[in-house]
């Protein structure tokens, strides 16, 4: 049961059970009105044809054979009345759905008219048990109907459903016009209510069918559907965490519909305008920090430009050691801030001419790690912190401040390293005077493997031997 409730819970469970929901409403709405249109346009297709079968049937019948049947009783016997019935009945055979055909004049009253023609007229027992007359002459109550009024003005159709004493139809109607064009009676054509009801129930079938249909449908597309939009949104998940984590250049790839796509385009968009806001504020922070070293370094025209030169060093380095272009440039950045936690350190121990105390000396070898709180806070990655860290370890684990060797020490520091040592040994300095270049390169090639990584040292000889 556990299981079961947090399945529910989870997000794609949820948004599915709301996608079937949806669909499942739409989709009865849609059956609803389909159905509801489907009767309507059926109706409208019957009253169209029920119209067009009136006026076919109203230009066979003789106006002026019609003109001349009795209006009474005994005029079924005519052989005006016989003729004109014999036509009627054969459209009607024609036409299986058609109830009853009949033909009417008007009276003198309004609205009340009279049967002319009626091959259907009830006998005598049949109207002894109480069915309406339809004899010629016969009046009947047109009143009641307003599409029927309309028949002595041009074709006409029932807009629904009608009841009289012959019971319910819907009924279509035509003028029957003489030589004048005068409207002299009008047809009637009834089709029961029976025939109506089946071609409704039909359509009522129909929609039930496509109604389970669209359930099964529905339960299908809601499960395709949440699991197309959950996907993604997962990712997008995914996406975040790796930005909170500090990864700019995470991107996220979905495919999908448009909207999908633009909106995983718009979440590396962001991602791409934080690196590069990121890389502004770095690249901010680099040069105030810069501007310190730079500072540092004028209070002693020894080591006034070291960082530069320094930086310069490991630039070539690296770049001869094959290491891409933008860890080269990271590499610089740090080579120039290598120093910089000897803001912590005093001047009068930076300076001094005599030989550092024991207890001098611890404090100078702590600039590394001074360096890296001072930095961590607004522009240190792992590899400049490992840069500034450990450019005074040796190859041989007797440096500081961590002591590692040489398979511990980043590449990074290990470039430093030499590139800080050569500046340092060539350069002046209070406490004495720089050796040549070929004597620092002599001690180079002597600490290779123990105080310095060989690989690195053969990079920078090659390098120097190029220059000179």
């Amino acid at each position: 049961m556990k299981k079961i409730h947090s399945l529910l819970q989870s997000f794609q469970a949820r948004i599915t059970i709301v996608l079937i929901l949806a669909m499942l409403f739409m989709g009865a709405l849609s059956n609803f009105l389909i159905y509801r249109f489907t009767l309507g346009s059926q109706l409208e297709s019957l009253r169209t044809q029920l119209k067009m079968v009136a006026q076919t049937a109203a230009l066979t019948i003789d106006p002026g054979l019609l003109s001349r049947v009795p209006l009474k009783k005994e005029g079924i016997n005519s052989p005006q009345f016989k003729t004109i019935a014999a036509i009627m009945a054969k459209i009607q055979e024609l036409n299986p759905t058609i109830e009853d055909i009949y033909t009417m004049s008007k009276t003198s009253k309004p609205g009340i008219w009279k049967f002319v023609v009626d091959p259907n007229y009830p006998s005598d027992d049949e109207i002894a048990q109480g069915s309406p007359s339809a004899y010629p002459g016969d009046e009947y109550d047109a009143s009641r109907f307003s599409e029927m009024l309309k028949a002595f003005q041009g074709p006409a159709a029932d807009t629904k459903l009608e009841v009289d004493e012959w019971g319910t139809t819907l009924s279509g109607y035509a003028p029957i016009r003489n030589k004048k064009g005068e409207a002299i009676a009008m047809i009637g054509i009834d089709v029961a209510a029976d025939n109506v009801h089946k071609m409704q129930q039909g359509v009522h079938s129909r929609a039930l069918l496509v109604f389970i249909l669209g359930i099964v449908v529905s339960l299908g597309l809601g499960v395709l559907l949440s699991k197309g939009i959950a996907t993604p949104l997962n990712k997008l998940v995914e996406g975040t965490r790796h930005i909170a984590k500090g990864d700019l250049q995470y991107q996220v790839k979905l495919g999908g519909s448009r909207e999908i796509k633009e909106l995983a385009e718009s979440f590396n968009f962001m991602a791409q305008a934080l690196s590069e806001a990121k890389k502004k504020l770095h690249s901010y922070f680099y040069r105030v920090v810069q501007s310190l070293v730079q500072i540092l370094e004028a209070k002693d025209p020894y080591t006034r430009g070291h960082s530069e030169r320094v930086a310069a060093y490991t630039e070539k380095i690296a770049s001869r050691m094959g290491i891409p272009k933008e860890k080269v440039d990271l590499l610089k950045e740090s080579a120039v801030l290598h120093d910089i936690g000897k803001l912590g350190i005093g001047e009068e121990i930076l300076n001094k001419k005599e030989r550092l105390t024991d207890a001098e000396w611890d404090l100078l070898r702590k600039h590394p790690e001074l360096g890296v709180k001072l930095l961590r806070p607004v522009l240190l990655s792992q590899d400049m912190e490992a840069a500034i860290k450990g450019h005074h370890e040796r190859y041989d684990g007797k440096g500081y401040p961590d002591h590692l060797d040489g398979k511990h020490i980043h590449l990074f520091a290990q470039i430093v390293a030499v590139a800080d040592a050569y500046d340092a040994m060539t350069s002046s300095r209070a406490y004495r005077k720089a050796l040549s270049k070929k004597e620092a390169i002599e001690e180079l090639k002597k600490n290779s493997g123990v105080q310095f990584e060989a690989h690195v040292v053969d990079a920078f000889l090659r390098i120097l031997e190029e220059e000179s």
